[in-house]
């Protein structure tokens, strides 16, 4: 019972520390003058993955033997299958009950047609421009996560090397978000009080790095133990190990990222909560990965091939429907259909 207590009270205290970690992650953007775009593709994500990148990197350098060292392989390819899968899943499950409270509380006799298109998921999320500005998210995503899936079926001695290489691809991809010419949208233009002082106008920078900060560590360790009494709570439910590390320990790794999703969401900041998951794939993509390459033989099994197909399946239906414009809440939602199909064929595999 102790382990269930637990593991809710580590969700709730992610989820009230995303929303005081978004809240200072918007005026960091604004203090450091960089596009609103950038500020969940590189600050918010950057934040949020952090803490993941450390213990890949603990667990690749510091783990005594290959099993230890291949946790951190593992969390290289099961934090982009749950972004990819879960992630946009639940954000555009979110966007479906936001639309569907918004008709709820419409007034009657008001215009249904638009409604209900909205309500049911039916009304694109943006522009043609948005679509492109996302959709270039996900091509650069994909064919560095191919090479990744390629490079753990092959092996030749100068592969450690190509961690370098990843890092390098996230550096470009940082340099152009930065610097890029992100026009400003009506998405949350106007900035909420600073949680650390709230009545200030303009808060003080020490202020924004202070909450900033604070609220990172409290995300890192309060998901770290929600990931410990997944690991207790697996077997009392009659799963293997194995099956918990596979298959519930990405989500847990990445319920940050989920949270600021759901309460960007909630906010009406849509660009923003798809722009942080982009984001954090990018970096799961690349820095993880590069360490995994520099440490470890970075071979997969059956298991990890299967969460690479699944990985380039979601983000590859994904791709397709924002080049069409016709990427959805609905649509989006179905995305985390491709995590029930992961799961389905880990049976066989792990049989």
């Amino acid at each position: 019972m102790l382990h269930f207590v637990l593991l809710i009270a580590c969700a709730v205290a992610i989820y009230l520390s995303c929303e005081w970690f978004v809240n200072a992650v918007e005026w960091l953007g604004e203090r450091l003058n960089v596009g609103r775009m950038a500020v969940g593709t590189i600050l918010a994500a950057f934040g949020t993955a952090l803490p993941e990148s450390v213990v890949t990197l603990v667990a690749v350098t510091t783990g005594a033997t290959p099993e230890a060292k291949n946790i951190g392989v593992g969390a290289a390819m099961g934090g982009p299958l749950a972004l990819a899968t879960v992630a946009y899943g639940v954000t555009g499950a979110m966007l479906l009950l936001q639309r569907r409270k918004r008709r709820a509380a419409a007034p009657a006799g008001a215009p249904a047609s638009g409604a209900a298109a909205d309500a049911n998921g039916d009304a694109p999320l943006g522009t043609e421009r948005d679509m492109r500005r996302l959709a270039k998210d996900q091509t650069w995503f994909l064919p560095v996560f191919v090479v990744k899936v390629a490079l753990g079926l092959v092996a030749f001695a100068f592969k450690p090397v190509l961690g370098l290489a990843f890092f390098a691809v996230y550096a470009v991809y940082f340099w152009r978000e930065i610097r890029g010419d992100h026009e400003e949208d009506d998405e949350g233009v106007e900035l909420e009080p600073l949680k650390f002082q709230p009545r200030a106008a303009s808060p003080a920078t020490w202020a924004v790095v202070a909450q900033t900060l604070v609220t990172l560590v409290v995300i890192f360790f309060a998901s770290q133990l929600f990931v410990h009494q997944l690991d207790a709570i697996g077997p009392m439910l009659g799963l293997s190990a194995s099956v918990t590390a596979l298959l519930l320990s990405p989500i847990a790794t990445e319920l940050p990222e989920i949270m600021n999703a759901v309460i960007w969401v909630r906010q009406g900041k849509t660009k923003l909560a798809l722009a942080n998951i982009s984001g954090a794939m990018m970096i799961q993509a690349t820095v993880p990965s590069g360490l995994g390459l520099l440490f470890t033989s970075w071979h997969f099994d059956s298991a990890l091939l299967w969460s690479g197909v699944i990985t380039m399946a979601a983000i590859g239906y994904l791709l397709l429907t924002m080049r069409a414009h016709k990427l959805t809440a609905g649509r989006l939602a179905v995305a985390a259909g491709f995590y029930v199909v992961f799961g389905l064929g880990l049976i066989p595999i792990l049989a």
